[in-house]
């Protein structure tokens, strides 16, 4: 059984990477080969890295050539289409889904991270939400606890819907420790959204990416095929 799935979010800085990292630790705990992709990056240091890239090559315990985990990179730190237009290259969906295959000969798992929200524009082939299509992968949705999560976390599901994906399960992620409410939040969010709750994962847990995916789980094994 191979599993695969596309992360999104429910706005930028919601912490997509933290818990992509997160539940690679997850099924490396439960004794998966796991594997985490970002096809589309922006804003690179001075040595050319992106952060986010990083942080999932340390959490994933397969080993893949950096062009399969990250197809596209770009300097600046600005949307990606226009990042791309900036540097005179497109993005294209046909490299992404050759990646995806190749990570799924050596992986028992991999977790696709999108950019953004759901719906960011990438080029001609269409938004961050088209390229969840292209792959045809059941969805994981984080959701940044904060005022307004409830609205933008019922939006991004219905447009998940919208497309024919299944929303496999969702990650509540306390990125607003002073948030009021927040028991409440879960609960409403419980009620209204349909998909399990994957977790529940407090502000800045003790051990980083690797201490939170105590507090998570991985959806049901799916068979998946490309």
């Amino acid at each position: 059984m191979k599993q695969a799935y596309f992360l999104t979010g429910t706005d930028t800085e919601i912490g997509k990477t933290f818990i992509t990292c997160a539940l690679l630790h997850r099924a490396s705990q439960d004794g998966q080969r796991a594997a985490g992709l970002k096809p589309v990056a922006a804003g690179t240091d001075a040595a050319g890295l992106n952060e986010d890239v990083e942080h999932i090559l340390v959490a994933s315990n397969v080993k893949l050539p950096l062009a399969v985990i990250n197809p596209y990179c770009f300097k600046a730190a600005v949307a990606p289409h226009i990042a791309a237009a900036e540097e005179g290259r497109r993005i294209e969906f046909a490299p992404i889904k050759a990646a995806c295959a190749a990570a799924l000969q050596q992986a028992d798992l991999i977790i696709v991270e999108g950019v953004g929200g759901f719906r960011v524009p990438l080029g001609t082939d269409g938004d961050s939400a088209d390229l969840a299509v292209a792959l045809g992968l059941p969805v994981i949705l984080v959701i940044g606890m904060r005022l307004g999560c409830i609205s933008h976390a019922l939006l991004t599901a219905e447009a998940i819907s919208a497309r024919g994906l299944k929303l496999a399960g969702w990650v509540a992620n306390r990125i607003d420790p002073a948030m009021a409410r927040f028991e409440e939040n879960v609960t409403t969010l419980q009620a209204l959204l349909p998909a399990p709750l994957l977790g529940i994962v407090p502000h800045a847990p003790s051990g980083d990416a690797a201490g939170a995916a105590e507090y998570l789980r991985l959806p049901g094994v799916l068979e998946l095929g490309f």
